[in-house]
């Protein structure tokens, strides 16, 4: 009966280990990157995760259309999640 005992609390400790090392860090990233996507606006100023600077045009449900360099042609739709970091647009009362 003692080795069942010490055998339970070595899974259970596994189990406490791997939550508080692995799911737990993924759930907290995870709700970061969706508080980034509920503050994207029109007119911020994005890095995409291919490394391409641009700024937001038009926003969907699930895309967003991003601008690249000073060249007015250069628009591409793109799902949200392919937005690495946001910087605010500077609003015209600062």
């Amino acid at each position: 009966m003692g080795s069942i005992g010490i055998i339970v609390i070595y899974v259970v400790a596994l189990g406490l280990m791997m939550y508080f090392l692995a799911i737990k860090p993924q759930k907290k990233q995870q709700k970061a990157q969706q508080q980034l996507m509920d503050s994207i606006e029109i007119g911020d100023y994005v890095l995409t995760t291919s490394g391409f600077y641009g700024v937001i045009m038009d926003i969907t449900d699930d895309d967003v259309i991003v601008e690249f360099g000073n060249n007015k042609n250069c628009r591409i739709s793109m799902q949200k999640k392919a937005i690495a970091q946001v910087e605010k647009a500077k609003s015209s009362e600062e």
